[in-house]
């Protein structure tokens, strides 16, 4: 039987307690409490609760341990968190955080604007992708970013513009504050070419990548190589995880319900009965037989949430 989840009541921001988690992997604990704030004073409300609460994006690069999550979790995909505003004369556009990437793509491309659609595929919400300045082949969102505004543990607000942003390959050197809104500078474009490369690149991911499967997205950073190794790169090269998980023989691998992508082995899909653990182990497995056979660590790029504070990450 599923538990049900039930809701209490602090002042105006309610709290779902033993609520499900939504993850792209659709596997997974709950919540001990959920809170779904609609402005920036319930979300400092929420910070006076627990200072220490993790903030549920759209789940895509998520791992919830079966155990489930005993801080407070935040979604802010409701309310003024989901707003958009685009000024077509002059390129700049206001997301907030609980924004879903696809959707302001969408409407800047419709809008003539161009920047975004490169990250076409990207099943994040805005404040997540701002935070881990998700990106690709065809460029990062930390490119457009202009100004971000962002809540501190304290509850107090921050305006940073790009320059004071640490961007960098997936680092944005925010993850000590609470995204709450990004403004974008984009470029005017023909709605037809952008509509062209939205398409273009939507194309690349679906042949390259197991869209069609439950996973998290690509599993591990691309690692910076310390040392020349035959075949693979250069010492300092960045090199893709996948190829070099590929070359290790690492497809195909599986344990439980987690498999190693046959398509791209950067991806660990899973069954309807997987289990958190079993993605868990199969990372373990996959991230030693790179090391024994290139000498390379693998570093996660799947968040892992777990009451023990050693599998968090």
């Amino acid at each position: 039987m599923t538990p049900q989840s039930s809701h209490i009541s602090t002042d105006a921001l309610q709290i779902e307690t033993n609520a499900p988690i939504s993850t792209w992997f659709r596997i997974g604990g709950r919540a001990d409490r959920l809170a779904r704030p609609e402005t920036q004073a319930q979300l400092a409300q929420c910070l006076e609760l627990d200072p220490d609460l993790k903030v549920l994006g759209d789940g895509a690069n998520l791992l919830v341990h079966e155990a489930g999550v005993d801080h407070l979790v935040v979604s802010m995909q409701t309310g003024g968190f989901k707003n958009i505003e685009i000024d077509d004369a002059s390129g700049l556009v206001y997301a907030g955080a609980g924004v879903a990437l696809p959707r302001l793509i969408s409407q800047t491309v419709n809008a003539g604007l161009s920047g975004l659609q490169g990250l076409a595929g990207f099943p994040a919400t805005i404040g997540g992708a701002c935070i881990m300045n998700a990106g690709g082949k065809f460029g990062s969102i930390g490119n457009h970013i202009v100004e971000i505004h962002a809540m501190d543990r304290a509850g107090r607000m921050h305006n940073l513009k790009a320059s004071e942003i640490e961007f960098g390959y997936r680092h944005s050197g925010l993850n000590h504050l609470l995204v709450c809104s990004a403004v974008f500078q984009l470029q005017k474009g023909d709605i037809a070419e952008l509509k062209s490369e939205l398409a273009d690149c939507m194309a690349y991911k679906a042949a390259s990548q197991p869209m069609n499967e439950k996973s998290a997205g690509c599993a591990f950073k691309n690692p910076t190589l310390t040392d020349s190794v035959q075949g693979i790169g250069k010492s300092g090269d960045r090199v893709g995880a996948g190829m070099i998980i590929d070359r290790a023989g690492c497809k195909g691998m599986t344990f439980g319900g987690a498999t190693v992508s046959n398509l791209h082995a950067n991806f660990i899909t899973t069954t309807t009965d997987a289990k958190a653990s079993d993605v868990v182990t199969l990372m373990n497995q996959v991230r030693t037989k790179v090391q024994d056979a290139f000498g390379v660590t693998l570093e996660n790029e799947v968040v892992i949430w777990s009451r023990d504070p050693e599998t968090s990450s």
